[in-house]
C-alpha cells in the first residue's frame, strides 16, 4: 500500500472529485491528510494491535481531515463518501496485488477506516456548529451595533424637548413623558452596549440574503440627514445631501441605509466641527457612493486596518470597532468594493461601489 501510494491516490482523487465540493479543489487540497493516513494504515496492518486500530482511527489525522473538510465546503455525506471510495480503493489494490484483504487484515482496514469516518465527522460537525453560533452572534452583534445610531440620535432629540418644558408649566404633562422616553432610550442603550459586550469574539463574516431592487438615493440619504441631525448639532457640524436627485441604484435598502449610517455616523464622531457631504454618481458598471469629511482624518499606519472587526481609535473613548467592517461587510455582499482616504487634519473620504443592475 505504502509502495503503490500514489497510483492509490491518484484513483482516489479521480473518484473523489466526481463530488461537488471537491471538483474545485487542486491536488494538495483535496489530498489533504489523507496520504498521512494511508500511513497511519499500514503502521497498523504491521503492528495488527487493536489499540495501533484505535488510535489510527480516532486519534490520528482524521480529526484534523474532518474540520478541514467543513473549511472546504464539504458536506457530511461527501466527507463520509471520500473514506468510502478509499476504502473501495484499497480493496481493489490489495485484489490487483494478489493480496486481496480477508479474515484480520480486512478487519483492520474497516476498523480503522469506520473509525477514521466517525472521527472525521464528530469534529466536522462541531465545526459547522461553532460556525452556526458564531454567525448568529455576530449577526446579533451587527444589527445591536446599528441600534446605536438611531438611539443616540432619539436620546439627544429629547434632551433637547426636555430643557424646552422643564420651565413651562403648560407643558409638565408632556415633560413628564418626554423623560419617560429618554430614560427608556438610555435603558435600550444599555441593553445594546450589554449585547456588544457580550460579543466582542465575532468574526466579521456574515451570510447575507441581499433583498435588492432599484431605489430613489436622495430620498434615503436625505431622511438619514435628517435622524443624524441632532446627533451632529445644531451648528457645529453640518451635513449635506449632495446626491443628484434623480440617481437610482441597484441594492438592497435596508443594508445600503445602514452603510450610509455607519459612515456618516463615523464622520461625524471625527468632525465636532465641519462639514460632512454625501455624495454619489453613476460610473461604468454601476455607481459609485461617497461620505466626505473635513474632520480630524486618519493617521497613515492605520488606514489599512480601519475595516478590520474591533479595529477602534486608540484616542476616542466608547465604540467596539464594528461599524466600518460593517460597511465592508455589507458592500462585499453586494459584490461592491469599499475604500477610504485621508490626511490628518484635513479630513477623510470613504467611497464604496455598487454593481449596476444585471441586464
Amino acid at each position: 500500500m505504502q509502495r503503490e501510494r500514489e497510483e492509490l491516490l491518484t484513483k482516489w482523487r479521480e473518484r473523489v472529485r466526481k463530488l461537488p465540493s471537491a471538483k474545485h479543489l487542486d491536488t494538495p487540497t483535496l489530498n489533504d491528510h489523507i496520504p498521512a493516513f494511508l500511513d497511519e494504515l499500514a503502521a497498523v496492518l504491521r503492528t495488527r494491535s487493536d489499540e495501533s486500530v484505535h488510535e489510527a482511527g480516532c486519534e490520528g489525522t482524521a480529526p484534523i481531515h474532518g474540520a478541514q473538510r467543513a473549511d472546504n465546503g464539504f458536506d457530511i455525506v461527501e466527507v463520509v463518501a471520500e473514506y468510502n471510495i478509499l476504502r473501495e480503493c484499497v480493496y481493489e489494490l490489495a485484489e490487483a496485488g494478489g493480496k486481496p484483504l480477508v479474515g484480520r487484515s480486512a478487519h483492520i482496514v474497516n476498523r480503522v477506516i469506520d473509525g477514521a469516518i466517525g472521527s472525521a465527522v464528530k469534529t466536522y460537525a462541531t465545526q459547522k456548529a461553532l460556525e452556526v453560533q458564531r454567525r448568529r452572534e455576530e449577526y446579533l452583534a451587527f444589527v445591536a451595533h446599528d441600534l446605536r445610531t438611531p438611539l443616540g440620535a432619539i436620546s439627544l432629540a429629547a434632551g433637547v424637548l426636555e430643557l424646552k418644558f422643564a420651565t413651562n408649566e403648560a407643558g409638565t404633562q408632556v415633560g413628564r413623558m418626554v423623560k419617560t422616553l429618554r430614560r427608556n432610550v438610555l435603558q435600550l442603550g444599555a441593553l445594546v452596549d450589554k449585547v456588544l459586550d457580550e460579543n466582542t469574539n465575532l468574526r466579521t463574516e456574515v451570510g447575507l440574503k441581499l433583498e435588492r431592487r432599484e431605489l430613489d438615493l436622495w430620498p434615503l440619504v436625505e431622511a438619514l440627514v435628517h435622524d443624524l441631525h441632532p446627533v451632529a448639532g445644531t451648528d457645529s457640524t453640518k451635513l449635506f445631501n449632495e446626491v443628484p436627485e434623480d440617481l437610482v441604484v441597484y441594492a438592497d435598502a435596508d443594508l445600503l441605509r445602514r452603510v450610509f449610517q455607519n459612515l456618516i455616523a463615523n464622520a461625524i464622531k471625527y468632525t465636532p466641527f465641519g462639514d460632512v457631504s454625501i455624495s454619489a454618481r453613476a460610473v461604468e458598471g454601476g455607481f459609485e457612493c461617497a461620505v466626505r469629511d473635513t474632520g480630524e482624518g486618519i493617521p497613515a499606519d492605520r488606514l489599512d486596518k480601519v475595516f478590520e472587526p474591533f479595529e477602534t481609535d486608540p484616542n476616542k473613548q466608547g465604540g467596539v470597532g464594528l461599524g466600518l467592517a460593517i460597511v465592508k461587510t455589507f458592500i462585499e455582499a453586494h459584490e461592491g468594493t469599499v475604500s477610504v482616504e485621508s490626511v490628518v487634519g484635513a479630513g477623510s473620504t470613504f467611497r464604496f461601489t455598487l454593481p449596476a443592475k444585471p441586464k
